[in-house]
């Protein structure tokens, strides 16, 4: 997923998964066990949406922060960064299992810090989860030095988060760095300077909906 690279438009963690579950289609129809067939089958099918990785439009221009994921934006406010304590706005966005579940930068700028959390696997749509669950929390600092705190958190049948960014590792606004597999959330804790630009219940895409803008 580093470098922002999709062979045949699908997430590189999910063809593993999509080939042993067409190879087991494969087989039972071979073995003309029909009903074990047209299973594997509709579940090739659900892996293959589900890992699916189109390319997305980044809009250009300062000041812009984009969506991490897909999904509904489910909080705005304010909140303690998970690293720092410090009170800051957050925008929470809930994936369901028919969302793009790879996630992006929303700016542009270099890792500073990665910190993984174990913990629960309570529902994502949840205001806990965003301190209980499973959790990786990736620092970005952009290009004039604000730092982004973006939360990767699993919910209730996300059992693996994918981070592939490095601390040091320098990433353009809406690049790929990792997924979360089969239902999850992010957060976005905002630097001082940056307002919300969504509103809750909104629907937001992944390297192209503007979350946030660096205030005049």
């Amino acid at each position: 997923m580093r470098g922002d690279y999709s062979p045949f438009g699908l997430a590189l963690d999910g063809l593993p998964i999509i080939g042993v579950v067409a190879l087991a289609a494969l087989v039972a129809a071979l073995l003309r066990w029909p009903y074990a067939a047209v299973f594997f089958l509709l579940c090739t099918a659900f892996c293959v949406q589900f890992f699916r990785d189109p390319e997305r439009v980044v809009p250009d221009g300062p000041g812009l922060a984009v969506s991490p994921a897909d999904g509904r934006v489910v909080r705005l406010g304010r909140a303690p960064d998970p690293l720092t304590g410090e009170m800051k706005d957050v925008v929470c966005i809930f994936m369901n299992v028919f969302n793009v579940h790879v996630n992006r930068v929303p700016v542009a700028g270099t890792i500073q810090r990665i910190e993984y959390f174990p913990g629960k696997f309570v529902n994502a749509d949840l205001d806990k989860a965003s301190t209980d669950n499973e959790r990786n929390v990736v620092v970005i600092a952009d290009q004039e030095g604000r730092s982004f705190t973006v939360v990767q958190i699993a919910g209730l049948i996300a059992r693996r988060i994918v981070c592939r960014a490095k601390p040091g590792d320098a990433f353009s606004r809406g690049e790929r760095f990792g997924m979360i597999k089969f239902g999850s959330r992010v957060d976005v804790y905002l630097p001082h300077g940056y307002h919300q630009a969504v509103t809750m219940d909104q629907t937001v895409v992944a390297g192209q909906t503007v979350i946030a803008q660096k205030r005049p």
